[in-house]
């Protein structure tokens, strides 16, 4: 009888902690509720609606096809032509400094700034941090990928509505 009193008082403690861990997650999740409907991984832009766009979107990766380098003699990345022709290349690194990774974008910065976030049916949310030499004018956009295979798989697509945001203080 001891041993069955001393199991229900374990099993009661137990239950205690589980009830303050649901309370908890209660209280956590009301705060949440008061926030807002939020969508995480989606830009807060300050309730700055975003404006759809038609565009044609290709897929590129960071190499050297995509990207227009070759190695010199002595094994460095160099661009591989046009007016910069063997001039260092800093593979994987955008034209805004940033390290390319999936969520990379290039497109016009004319029309569309670094920092511009998009979203792109298919793809999900990407932010404008590259230019490539084929990107011109405000209905063309480049999405990178990790590699050749999976940019050739994305393809060229036309007419895709995407979703504009402009650069957080613009």
């Amino acid at each position: 009888m001891k041993d069955f009193a001393s199991a229900l008082s374990a099993a009661n403690a137990f239950a205690q902690r589980v009830l303050s861990v649901a309370a908890l997650g209660a209280v956590v999740a009301s705060f949440a509720a008061m926030e807002g409907c939020r969508v995480y991984g989606a830009p807060s832009r300050g309730g700055v609606p975003g404006r759809t766009v038609k565009m044609e979107i290709t897929g590129y990766d960071s190499g050297q096809k995509s990207c227009n380098w070759t190695y010199d003699r002595h094994g460095r990345p160099v661009i591989a032509s046009g007016p910069n022709k063997g001039k260092p290349k800093a593979v994987g690194v955008t034209a805004s400094g940033t390290r390319a990774k999936r969520g990379t974008a290039a497109a016009d910065t004319a029309h569309y700034p670094f920092g511009t976030v998009l979203h792109v049916p298919g793809y999900g949310y990407a932010t404008v941090e590259d230019r490539g030499g084929d990107i011109k004018g405000p209905h063309r956009l480049d999405l990178w990928f990790p590699s050749e295979r999976e940019a050739r798989k994305w393809g060229r697509r036309k007419n895709v509505t995407v979703t504009v945001w402009p650069p957080k203080g613009k």
